[in-house]
């Protein structure tokens, strides 16, 4: 069955979902609020937490989709450059006429057999709608005590809200939170005249440098043998392993100043960042345990310390927000700041024809689980592969509303499996064995899912190896270890 279908967003997840609708027959409406394609690599003020000079902490290969090269030579290319690669991405498929700019939808209900959005005063009907209108817009600022009189020159403020260093130098600013965003702006600040930087955390993360021995992070920690591993392996062992990774690559933050995180990685969480920890080290950053109370310019933490600032910007991460769907549908998927009621993120047994994208919290990047995630969508309303059926739908929805309460985020390699193997998409390693070690070890690059499936490409064996071989990872000795694990995995667990 093919029609009309509403794409609510224009950033990379609704490029990505009309471009695979429009390869089904379908005839996807895209709904951007903004006047630019590109959600956040817009950078947009007020609409974006992607500040001028940001560079991507995920590698060219992995923020990429399957079937458009990147232009960039970077490693880790400039948030410009992926603005570029985003629009040249809806040119290249026929996307911009489909785009209706500067038209915010207002309202999503249900309508009959199909869908109302209201927007600016109008109102169009569809057969189907994808949500993908971001996950990364809400920002959360914990309650501190005294903030609200907090009266340093400079504010308070939020890492999305950053715009460059100019109106900060020179001032003592105080960083709230560990994940990347703030790991990047205490960097930025200390190098480019801050008069003082000091973080303030909760718990002390794992810092896994964006490169490390000549290869991307992100093509080491998020591989397809991780998954494998997280299926089969008791979780003590998979922590240990990954957490081994991560220390390797980078060490561990006490042995540059900062304090001693959780020895379980996933107690105590993982941040790429090139260089907070060397500034940390010559104590161009300061690391202070999580703020107990503020008042005035004062700042006091809960070591009893306390310090004057005069700013202060949180990097505390973001709430799930979709404030235009309807009160049926927020109380259907159990909408709240954290969570969403859904069949892997996705579909929902009590509202066919309605997908969300995109809204699940996750370490790695986005692109290539953005992809496989469209796929799915499209392939499934397409009738390229057979539907979820409804008792399977009503099962992982019930799966997952069991877990409420549990730590949400996911990992980037778990995601993209997850959303290749729901498309058909994932390539079986026995099929491929010149390329074995590369789809178990190497990165989990977009080539790699046109091998086998719907849209197989002929080129997509010549283009993933070349991809994996980029940074030599599939040929160091340091995965044989983890080759003979894997294989020990495939006996027991018979996956191929």
């Amino acid at each position: 069955m093919t029609g009309d279908v509403a794409v609510i967003g224009a950033g990379p997840g609704g490029l990505v979902a009309a471009r695979w609708l429009a390869s089904q027959g379908f005839e996807p409406t895209i709904f951007e609020r903004n006047a630019e394609l590109g959600g956040q690599w817009a950078g947009l003020a007020g609409a974006s937490g992607v500040w001028p000079g940001m560079h991507t902490n995920t590698s060219r290969i992995l923020t990429a989709f399957s079937d458009l090269e990147p232009h960039s030579r970077d490693v880790f290319p400039a948030g410009t450059e992926i603005l570029d690669y985003l629009q040249r991405y809806a040119h290249a498929f026929g996307l911009l006429p489909r785009i209706r700019f500067d038209t915010a939808v207002d309202y999503l209900g249900r309508d009959g057999d199909g869908w109302l959005l209201r927007h600016g005063g109008d109102e169009s009907r569809f057969d189907r709608v994808v949500v993908a209108s971001g996950r990364f817009h809400a920002t959360a600022v914990p309650p501190v005590p005294g903030l609200e009189t907090f009266t340093g020159v400079a504010g308070t403020s939020t890492t999305y809200q950053y715009r460059g260093s100019e109106s900060l130098r020179g001032k003592r600013i105080l960083i709230a939170g560990c994940a990347v965003s703030a790991l990047e702006v205490a960097a930025e600040l200390a190098q480019q005249g801050a008069a003082k930087v000091v973080v303030t955390q909760r718990r002390q993360r794992y810092v896994l440098p964006k490169y490390a021995a000549g290869v991307p992070s992100d093509h080491r920690i998020f591989t397809r043998y991780g998954v494998l591993a997280s299926e089969t392996l008791p979780a003590a062992e998979v922590d240990r392993q990954l957490r081994e990774i991560v220390v390797e690559a980078g060490g561990s933050p006490e042995q540059y100043g900062a304090p001693a995180p959780d020895p379980s990685l996933f107690a105590a969480g993982v941040t790429l960042s090139q260089q907070y920890l060397p500034l940390v080290a010559e104590s161009r950053i300061t690391v202070r345990p999580w703020m107990t109370s503020v008042a005035g310019t004062t700042v006091t933490f809960s070591d009893g310390c306390s310090e004057e600032f005069d700013g202060i910007v949180f990097g505390t991460g973001f709430e799930l927000s979709m404030p235009f769907l309807s009160e049926e549908i927020q109380k259907l998927v159990g909408l709240d700041a954290v969570h969403l009621d859904a069949d892997r993120h996705t579909f929902h047994p009590d509202l066919p024809g309605l997908a969300f994208l995109g809204m699940w919290d996750q370490s790695g990047g986005y692109f290539v689980p953005l992809e496989l995630q469209a796929r799915w969508i499209a392939y499934t309303w397409g009738g390229a592969i057979p539907a979820p059926t409804e008792a399977d739908q009503r099962r992982a929805v019930q799966l997952y509303q069991s877990r409420r309460g549990l730590p949400q985020k996911s990992r980037m390699n778990v995601a993209a499996l997850g959303f290749a193997r729901a498309a058909g998409v994932e390539p079986r390693v026995d099929d491929w064995p010149e390329l074995r070690r590369a789809l178990l070890f190497g990165p989990l690059a977009p080539s790699q899912f046109r091998l086998q499936g719907p849209d197989a490409l002929p080129d997509a064996a010549e283009r993933f190896a070349r991809d994996a071989a980029a940074f030599g990872a599939i040929t160091s000795n340091d995965d044989t270890e983890r080759e003979r694990a894997y294989w020990s995995l495939v006996q027991a667990a018979t996956v191929t």
